[in-house]
């Protein structure tokens, strides 16, 4: 069983950078990974209720985000994908992955790619196909959030991805991820994380057979129909949605108690957590694979 701390570890990813991540608590593991341009610490909330809930939590920042390294060659779904397998296999059993936004898909990756590292997903505002929008949207929010500018963009954008409630130490928390972000090298890693693609994401729907819990903003922006969204991502992988009131693109901090609620009975309702995972050696962070979007 992993012993508590709260020293912040590092997950080496095949020479070209490291993971920042923290271990927390005891029990069964859960691993929760942010969305794009968030901190590991906007599982501030959640993270403790876990733990107390009796369970191994680990959070971790993404590639290019807060801690970890920003000298990637490439981000995006598939990249995080091979970030968490990798760091699952560290950790040395299977995990419950909570991922928010883009972070969703990259978990959606891991659980068909692999499924014997996953028990069951939780998606937070998930990502996990292209959203309908046209090709000069597209082209028009690539050159906003390119490096030059893209902190004094995202720090406009932030706050409407928080329609409803927001937490009490929201601008706080929005300054330490823009002061994160300012620095040049995860300017360019963010810049680029921007740019990912959900089909692969899309495309591995059909292959998780990990059970799966959605969670959804009612008043999410980045979706035209929230429900219907999060009732199709829940058909697609034969889990349940949860709809939180007065939330956006971030239910697990603007409503914490409801979120919270949720997860801690999905993981109450799974199945006994197995064995050791197959290959979980000192050197298990070097076997996860590295997606080549550019």
């Amino acid at each position: 069983m992993m012993t508590q701390t709260t020293e912040t570890r590092r997950l080496d990813r095949l020479g070209e950078g490291s993971i920042a991540y923290d271990v927390q608590g005891h029990g069964p593991l859960v691993v929760l990974v942010p969305g794009m341009g968030e901190l590991r610490s906007t599982y501030r909330f959640l993270a403790p209720a876990l733990v107390a809930a009796g369970h191994t939590v680990v959070t971790t920042d993404l590639r290019g985000h807060g801690e970890s390294d920003a000298g990637f060659r490439s981000y995006g779904d598939v990249d995080t994908a091979g970030d968490v397998e990798a760091l699952i296999r560290e950790l040395g059993e299977p995990a419950v992955v909570v991922g928010n936004s883009m972070s969703a898909g990259s978990a959606v990756i891991v659980a068909a790619e692999h499924p014997e590292l996953v028990r069951g997903l939780v998606l937070v505002g998930p990502f996990v196909r292209n959203p309908p929008v046209s090709g000069v949207v597209t082209a028009l929010f690539r050159v906003t959030m390119a490096r030059p500018w893209v902190a004094t963009t995202w720090g406009a954008y932030l706050p409407t991805l928080y329609s409803g409630a927001k937490p009490a130490d929201f601008a706080a928390e929005k300054a330490r991820a823009l002061a994160s972000m300012r620095r040049h090298a995860h300017a360019r890693a963010f810049s680029l994380t921007t740019r990912t693609d959900h089909a692969p994401a899309e495309a591995a729907l059909a292959a998780v057979t990990a059970p799966t819990l959605v969670v959804m903003g009612e008043k999410d922006p980045d979706f035209r129909d929230q429900a219907a969204e999060a009732r199709w991502i829940a058909d697609a992988l034969h889990g349940r949605a949860v709809m939180v009131p007065d939330a956006g693109h971030y239910p697990h901090v603007q409503q914490p108690e409801i979120t919270t609620e949720a997860v801690v009975g999905f993981l109450r309702g799974l199945p006994t957590a197995g064995g050791p995972v197959a290959g979980a050696t000192d050197g298990a962070a070097d076997q996860g694979g590295e997606g080549s979007r550019a």
